[in-house]
């Protein structure tokens, strides 16, 4: 069986924000970027010699408008059904992130203030409403949608039986992606300490990569060691009564 192979396709920058084709019996694309994206998306996988119309599945890692913002005009464009957690299924019928942003520290701070989050994206409704554990081989990936809550209530990861991580925001590249293999979170979390004990569960499958959806591919071993300095650091946060998740 040969290797399932991952392809960032980058959204904005390098690797600011990415959105990831997954190759193996069939493509599927992890992502859909900010709105406008899609054509830019569907572009990329054409000029990697896929056809669009070949893709088999959308899959949504969670309702933030970098993710799915383009998720509605990208169906469309190849046909393929979206895939996304119930627990997001306000933000995507919505076009709306829930707000307020929660900032991980002073980066999301000032991302907050930013117009271009509080935008609406065209609502969308998934085909494939994801509640746990979901296998692709269906849809011709040898992978698994696995639950990851904590960046938001709805997120998931995708990983492949080779061992490949599509994180979304579980994890991220520092400063957005600009200090390419430095593990950080990114700019918002619902809930914290639920997203680190999501990531844990990741890594306690023994990825081989974590790939982001800002920054470049992470090292396990590198993630590992953070997610140790990171529980003490919200250990201490909570110990302070600084450390509330959303209240939904």
């Amino acid at each position: 069986m040969s290797r399932t192979k991952i392809v960032p396709i980058p959204v904005m920058g390098r690797h600011n924000i990415n959105a990831y084709l997954v190759l193996g019996r069939r493509p599927v694309i992890v992502d859909a970027g900010t709105p406008g994206s899609g054509h830019r998306i569907h572009d990329r996988i054409t000029a990697l010699g896929v056809d669009p119309a070949d893709v088999s599945l959308i899959v949504i890692t969670h309702g933030h408008i970098d993710h799915f913002g383009s998720a509605a005009e990208l169906h469309r464009l190849t046909g393929a059904p979206l895939a996304g957690h119930i627990a997001d299924l306000g933000p995507y019928r919505s076009g709306r992130v829930r707000e307020p942003y929660l900032p991980t520290g002073p980066m999301g701070r000032l991302m907050a203030r930013n117009r271009n989050l509080h935008v609406r994206a065209e609502p969308f409704e998934p085909a494939v409403l994801v509640r746990g554990e979901t296998s692709l081989e269906d849809f011709g990936l040898a992978a698994r949608i696995m639950p990851t809550p904590g960046h938001t209530a709805g997120s998931i990861s995708v990983l492949t039986d080779d061992g490949d991580l599509v994180a979304g925001d579980l994890i991220a590249g520092s400063f957005m992606g600009l200090i390419p293999g430095r593990p950080a979170n990114p700019p918002f979390h619902d809930d914290s300490r639920q997203n680190l004990a999501s990531l844990r569960e990741m890594l306690a499958l023994d990825p081989t990569r974590l790939h982001v959806g800002h920054g470049t591919a992470l090292d396990p071993v590198r993630v590992r060691r953070w997610a140790e300095r990171e529980h003490d650091r919200l250990t201490r946060l909570d110990a302070a009564g600084r450390l509330a998740p959303r209240d939904e």
